[in-house]
């Protein structure tokens, strides 16, 4: 427990980790706890989906201790859908079969409940290919809160979507978050994104955390709103000074969800070797939080 009361889902001490001769992070601390939300930036190449591996377990720590709740579930910017399943089997993909005595529609009724909160009620029995790229992540969502996960970590989850639907994504993960209350850990380049959904921002670079800002803003926090609120701008100039990016003297900075994007631009590069879609067993140096 923190202070305040809260349970941590996260705890992060003296973190390193090196590929070859380049150290990626160096003595990282963190701390995320149930119902907070935690986002982090910074340039490609500077460990930030490391950071996510090795709290999913599927990476090893060089050094320091990573512990987190036992129920931790991932999204990737790839919905990762089995393709010779129908929604409902996707979403309950890996749930543990009914024993003797039990209700044999636990788990079903679970994914059924599941694809209502993410707005897919009806769709159970629909194929993966023909779901839209927002239907496909929706079920992806879905298939990670029907474990009730403590800990949900959100890598690029929304990078692939086209603009509308990334803000309708991004209001989706907003209220099943405020609703279930896991901790949440989400990897990102887009910093109105970070600012418009975190309760608190980081940014990682050489190593370690150059910032580690709270993001005191009412909520909901709708995209007009988080691109108007004087605090959310300021946020917002500091974590882009912090990324190397300012805009000229005298030009007003305008959030990226009101740009139209190039005909030709692609999903922002990331630092991630895809991991496997499902959490690995837990190596021997990684723990657990009671």
């Amino acid at each position: 427990m923190t202070r305040d009361g809260h349970e941590v889902a996260v705890r992060v001490r003296g973190l390193r980790k090196a590929f070859g001769a380049k150290t990626v992070l160096d003595g990282i601390d963190l701390e995320v706890r149930r119902g907070e939300f935690f986002a982090l930036l910074g340039p490609s190449g500077t460990g930030k989906t490391t950071l996510l591996r090795l709290l999913a377990g599927l990476e090893r720590p060089d050094a320091g201790t990573v512990l987190t709740a036992p129920r931790v579930t991932t999204v990737y910017q790839e919905p990762r859908l089995v393709v010779a399943r129908r929604v409902l089997a996707n979403v309950t993909l890996g749930l543990p079969r009914p024993t003797r005595g039990s209700s044999r529609g636990s788990s079903r009724d679970r994914g059924v409940r599941a694809l209502a909160e993410v707005g897919l009620g009806g769709r159970e029995r629909a194929w993966p290919a023909t779901l839209s790229g927002g239907e496909a992540q929706r079920v992806a969502l879905a298939r990670a809160l029907v474990r009730d996960p403590q800990v949900l970590l959100l890598d690029e989850p929304f990078a692939a979507l086209d603009a509308l639907t990334r803000l309708q994504a991004q209001d989706l993960v907003a209220e099943l978050c405020a609703r279930h209350r896991p901790a949440v850990v989400l990897v990102t380049h887009d910093v109105d994104e970070a600012v418009r959904l975190a309760d608190r921002v980081a940014v990682l670079d050489g190593g370690a955390f150059v910032v580690d800002r709270a993001i005191e803003l009412p909520r909901p926090r709708g995209a007009s709103s988080a691109a108007s609120d004087p605090a959310a701008l300021e946020h917002r100039r500091e974590l882009l000074a912090r990324l190397g990016v300012s805009p000229p003297s005298g030009q007003a900075v305008v959030p990226s969800d009101q740009v139209a994007p190039p005909s030709d631009q692609v999903a922002p590069p990331s630092d991630r070797d895809d991991p496997p879609s499902d959490r690995a067993d837990l190596p021997a140096d990684r723990g657990v939080i009671a």
